[in-house]
């Protein structure tokens, strides 16, 4: 009894899976790009390795850290939100707060030769310059907004700003004035050029500026993304540029949001309009060059500035963001693209570039021949900034404001977290497969049935390093994690796997008929010609045939007949091929009667005349047995709703007629066999059709009264036309001669 039980449970539980095996296979860059990393790097060819060592330098308590800057002695400076805070931070990652400014954004950091430190801040932008500790208020430009900061081979100091798109030089305390004004709502980054000129990138119509002196600029390239967000100036006077679909605008919002915080509600509230725009529409929205910009708007002491919205373009489905090489002879090649993440920062060490992201904090490396590596992920919602340290790299990331340092060596080890696998249905899981060379790899997994990693996932398995079968319960969803080590290097992955047999679902039944031509009845006289006989009759009755022939009576044939067309819909979720069965049964009728077996259309067509009058039901049952073993097919099946099939006219009865004078009353009763009248009319001499009421008011019985009202029936013979129709379409006709 045990082992009949045993083998009994054992065929159920066969039975609830299909008997394809089906793969996940994860074996290239696009695949692995979607997990989640932590001290691996992603080659373009889809290899996983251990990354560069990544450390935490600095962790502020602020959301963000928007600006690096560093000085000769290696002393870096990190600028944050939401509550303005400088930060000094010593090599060995000591770090101390130096300064708290009155505004709640540092975006811009720059340090001149002297080693002096320069900051500008937002909302209400100011630029304060930082000395021995101490900060002063340097120049105050009347913007709202200090995006980018750069210090000039003259030694000046260039400020882009917004909201009006104006570049400051400023020689002093005190002392600037707007060097170019470019139209633009903001200039959003600065850097100089080889040649000692100032390069600026603009919002929102994504402009990059070479401006060699006052007044003075050149467009060198004018990019399909509303914004510039970086320029790095190569030594062999090539240009690189990283251009988003706009963080001005979440710059923007995040600065408001914390000056209304610090005003107490003095402020404006924070509006943003959501502008839907192609990339080359945005392109396309050139500001006059020749019209003035509206002037600042002047705040009233103790007030703080009204809050202007900020557009922000929504780029679904064209590209997000992109990086761009200007050539020395302005020629400009596109080095990179990609629609889901939005390129923050650049680096150009070497023949290399080096640009962050707001992707998990990732940091890519492009090499000449332009192929991407992911370098490291931080895991931060995005890294800011990007900073050269003395052979190393720092980054700057938001959502929690740090700043880590990337090594020149290779970490000890590094885990990588699959994306979320849905098998569609609960599935039965088989091996778990891997190819990778190298040092140690483990492998464990998880399984589940929501669709994130929750308290109801199962734990994660102990690890695997070698392949075998999946070790996490059988469940809808699967997750797996990779640990590296040493030179490992990880290439493809497989898990095989069953998915449960889901069932198909035959969603509608629809029944209708089709006309089709009849051919004409053949006389008795006939040769067989399918040509028919035309009669040609002159004005003096001659008919131009032999005398013999006669004059045939011409008759109306019935111009079409009826078939029954009955369709369905039917779907299955696992893409198994169906096959259907058909059956009709009558509504008096206790069992179900085969029309068609194994249909692999999903229409079937009978003859209009096979069913007599009377409701019918229509059954349509699908099976996926071709695609799985019988203990484990699945059908299911729909009943139609009653198809009425009506093939007979209704019957008409003229009663006695009533005469008096010119008036002409007529009863008429009208029957149908198969279904309740609906209409009911009468034509005089041909003419229009006239409706007829029931006598108990409404039509909707298959026997009803009528009563044939005509006033003023001019002398002669008329003839009166009663015609009934039933709730098929179906016509009767009677004709009354009145003399």
């Amino acid at each position: 009894m045990k082992l009949a039980t045993a083998c009994g449970l054992l065929a159920t539980a066969q039975a609830l899976f299909g008997g394809g095996t089906a793969t996940w296979e994860m074996n290239n860059y696009q695949d692995f790009i979607r997990g989640r990393f932590q001290g691996l790097s992603l080659t373009r060819d889809g290899r996983l390795t251990v990354a560069p060592q990544i450390d935490t330098l600095f962790a502020s308590d602020q959301p963000v850290v928007w600006s690096l800057a560093q000085k000769t002695d290696g002393t870096v400076y990190a600028g944050t939100g939401h509550r303005g805070r400088l930060y000094e931070i010593g090599k060995d990652g000591g770090a101390k707060l130096l300064w708290t400014a009155d505004q709640p954004e540092i975006f811009a950091l720059a340090i001149d030769p002297a080693g002096v430190l320069y900051a500008g801040t937002s909302p209400d932008g100011k630029i304060y310059r930082i000395a021995q500790g101490k900060a002063s208020e340097y120049f105050a430009p009347g913007a709202r907004y200090i995006w980018s900061l750069a210090i000039g081979s003259d030694g000046a100091l260039y400020a882009g700003t917004g909201d009006q798109g104006k570049i400051f030089k400023v020689t002093g305390a005190g002392k600037g004035e707007v060097y170019y004004e470019t139209g633009q709502m903001h200039i959003t980054s600065l850097a100089i050029d080889r040649d000692g000129r100032l390069l600026a990138g603009s919002e929102p119509n994504g402009i990059l500026y070479r401006v060699s002196a006052k007044d003075k600029a050149f467009v060198l390239y004018d990019a399909n993304l509303p914004e510039i967000r970086s320029i790095v100036a190569a030594p062999d006077g090539s240009i690189y540029a990283a251009a988003l679909g706009g963080s001005v605008a979440k710059r923007s919002q995040a600065a408001m949001q914390a000056g209304q915080s610090a005003a107490a509600g003095a402020m404006t509230p924070v509006t943003t309009i959501t502008v839907t725009a192609d990339a080359q529409a945005g392109a396309d929205v050139k500001p006059p060059q020749d019209v003035a910009p509206p002037k600042p708007v002047q705040a009233s002491p103790g007030t703080a500035p009204a809050v202007q919205s900020t557009p922000v373009l929504d780029l679904t489905g064209v590209e997000k963001s992109a990086l761009y090489r200007i050539n020395p002879d302005n020629t400009v090649e596109t080095l990179w693209s990609s629609k889901d993440e939005n390129a923050y920062d650049l680096l150009a060490p070497g023949d290399q570039i080096l640009f962050s992201t707001d992707s998990n904090g990732r940091i890519y490396r492009l090499t000449p021949d332009r192929k991407v590596t992911l370098v490291t992920q931080t895991n931060e919602s995005e890294a800011t900034r990007l900073l050269s340290s003395g052979g190393q790299v720092l980054a700057a990331t938001g959502n929690l404001g740090k700043v880590y340092r990337l090594g020149d060596k290779p970490g000890s080890a590094g885990t990588y977290e699959s994306p979320i696998h849905d098998a569609g249905a609960v599935a039965r899981w088989g091996r778990l497969n891997w190819r990778a060379d190298g040092g140690r790899v483990e492998f464990r997994t998880r399984s589940g049935n929501s669709l994130r990693p929750d308290k109801t996932w199962s734990e994660w398995s102990e690890p695997m390093v070698a392949s075998g079968p999946v070790r996490s319960p059988n469940a809808r969803f699967i997750q797996w994690k990779a640990e590296l080590s040493g030179s490992s290097a990880l290439d493809s992955v497989t898990v095989a796997y069953i998915p449960q047999n889901t069932p198909p679902v035959v969603k509608s039944i629809n029944v209708f008929t089709v006309a089709t031509p009849v051919s004409t009845t053949k006389g008795a006289g006939s040769t067989g010609s399918a040509a028919a006989y035309t009669i040609t009759v002159t004005d003096t009755g001659d008919a131009g045939a032999p005398a013999s022939s006669g004059t045939p009576t011409q008759t109306l044939t019935r111009a079409s007949q009826q078939q029954i067309n009955i369709s369905w819909q039917a779907e299955d979720t696992d893409g198994d091929r169906l096959v259907y069965t058909l059956h009709f049964r009558g509504e008096d009728e206790r069992e179900w009667k085969l029309l068609k077996a194994n249909l692999r259309e999903n229409t079937y067509t009978i003859d209009g005349d096979a069913l007599a009058d009377g409701r019918y039901f229509f059954r349509v049952t699908a099976s996926d047995r071709e695609a799985n073993p019988a203990g484990s097919a699945r059908e299911a099946e729909l009943v139609s709703v009653p198809i009425l099939i009506d093939n007979t006219h209704p019957q008409l009865q003229a009663g006695e007629m009533r005469r008096a004078g010119g008036t002409v009353d007529l009863d008429v009763e009208a029957t149908d066999a198969a279904s309740p009248l609906r209409r009911c009319e009468y034509s005089i001499d041909a003419g229009p059709w006239t409706p007829l009421e029931a006598a108990d008011g409404v039509i909707d019985s298959p026997r009803e009264s009528f009563r044939i009202h005509v006033e003023s029936v001019a002398a002669g013979e008329h003839v009166i036309v009663i015609r009934a129709t039933d709730s098929a379409g179906n016509a009767g006709l009677a004709k009354v001669v009145i003399r």
